[in-house]
């Protein structure tokens, strides 16, 4: 009966390890774990090894799915940080959180028909929060607040110094999709486009003018 406990305790603590190796993805501690729980369990050792060739192939594979484009990095060259995005169910409520309990300064909000949002910015000196609330019936921001009912970060914006040149050089290249056809005037009065979230780290990241 001892016994017993003693092989489901080894078994569990096998288990930990692998888990602990997982994390540094190394494949000979990842090899060394599937062997100790292979036999922890009664596995045969091909079956262990069969899971690293297959993590190596899905990490080999992730890695070599984005090679480097140095023309179009040179052509974007990335600037400062604008702003971070975030969606708000209640704008007002927001807006007087900013500003008479953290003291910010804020602006007076501004409707921009075109995108579908009514803006209010928050300065913080360096850069900008830009809280975003729904306008109209058709407002993209209203699919994000639907799974998100508190709100939260919706995109971050980042400048560059010329706009145009860098969507011509981002649809040639075809790595990063761009969701507009071609810039719009953003909040700032300068015009901005926006990239595929799934083409940048699951982040919607915004361009804009510098």
């Amino acid at each position: 009966m001892y016994l017993r406990y003693l092989v489901k305790l080894s078994t569990i603590f096998s288990i930990f390890y692998l888990i602990l190796s997982l994390k540094n993805c190394s494949g000979t501690m990842l090899t060394r774990s599937v062997t100790r729980l292979s036999r922890a369990l009664g596995l045969h050792l091909k079956a262990g090894a069969g899971l690293v060739v297959a993590s190596n192939k899905m990490s080999s594979s992730a890695s070599s799915s984005l090679k480097s484009d140095p023309v179009t990095a040179a052509a974007l060259k990335l600037g400062r940080l604008n702003h971070v995005a975030i969606a708000t169910p209640n704008l007002q409520e927001a807006t007087m959180m900013y500003r008479d309990i953290l003291g910010a300064n804020v602006s007076k909000a501004e409707d921009l028909p075109d995108h579908g949002v009514t803006t209010v910015f928050v300065d913080l000196g360096n850069t900008k929060i830009e809280l975003l609330h729904p306008l109209g019936d058709k407002s993209p921001i209203q699919n994000f607040l639907d799974k998100n009912k508190a709100g939260g970060i919706h995109h971050i914006c980042i400048e560059v110094d010329n706009i145009y040149t860098a969507v011509e050089s981002l649809k040639s290249s075809g790595k990063i999709r761009v969701l507009d056809p071609k810039p719009k005037i953003g909040a700032h009065g300068k015009p901005v486009v926006f990239l595929h979230p799934k083409d940048c780290g699951g982040v919607l990241l915004e361009l804009e003018q510098a």
